[in-house]
């Protein structure tokens, strides 16, 4: 199958604001997001990436825009990669929600979690994980085995993704560390999902092209022992 890398949007206004901002209209990229959204050009220009697929927030339109322009690709825009709807709690001050109770469920029984008028956390992980496996077959059946693709969405909802592919439950996903323009990547195959990176906010990504025996590789290292050499 196709890799996947799961792009949390750049840095936004609300990041600094202290506020759970969900998807409240018009949230755009801070001064910071921007330059970071322009460095993404840089930092994915050894890799032929083969489609790029979006949450439909504002955020995340402005964070692909740049890497779009310079593919010559189109963003594909996918209900089911945007923010988690809060409901209630959108816009609210996250100093207010920590005394909220609900608050300590989300951290420690997060599969619990149901936000008042809002969705469940358990929610967010089945339209998210499906979205990407769709979208990740999809990229196979055009673009063949070895082709990379990127998926911008927010920090829960890459979080959730991410605890599938390492068989976490959704319980233990506030462990994973997912910060704005960060990049995960994740490849599926038939047997199992393979995490290649978390929270990478470095240089070149070069090195995360698949190799043609890239599968054999995986099924290798991932061997008890650690690999076949």
């Amino acid at each position: 199958m196709a890799t996947v890398i799961l792009l949390r949007h750049a840095r936004s206004t609300a990041n600094g604001a202290g506020v759970l901002a969900g998807r409240t209209p018009g949230v755009g990229l801070a001064e910071r997001g921007e330059e970071q959204a322009r460095e993404l050009v840089d930092r994915l220009a050894g890799v032929p990436v083969a489609g790029l697929v979006r949450s439909p927030l504002h955020r995340c339109v402005q964070t692909l825009e740049p890497l779009s322009a310079k593919l010559g690709l189109t963003a594909v825009e996918e209900p089911r990669l945007s923010e988690v709807d809060y409901g209630e709690w959108t816009g609210k001050g996250i100093k207010d929600l920590l005394e909220e109770p609900l608050w300590k469920v989300v951290q420690q029984h997060p599969s619990a979690a149901v936000f008042p008028g809002g969705e469940g956390l358990a929610e967010v992980q089945a339209r998210a994980v499906a979205a990407i496996r769709e979208h990740d077959a999809r990229v196979t059946a055009e673009h063949g085995e070895n082709a990379v693709w990127i998926a911008c969405s927010h920090g829960d909802v890459i979080k959730a993704v991410l605890a599938d592919a390492l068989g976490l439950h959704l319980d233990s996903f506030q462990r994973i560390v997912v910060e704005p323009c960060s990049m995960s990547v994740v490849t599926y195959t038939e047997t199992r999902p393979y995490v290649l990176r978390v929270n990478d906010t470095g240089g070149d990504l070069s090195s995360l092209v698949p190799r043609a025996d890239a599968a054999a590789m995986a099924t290798a290292h991932a061997a008890v022992g650690g690999s076949t050499a």
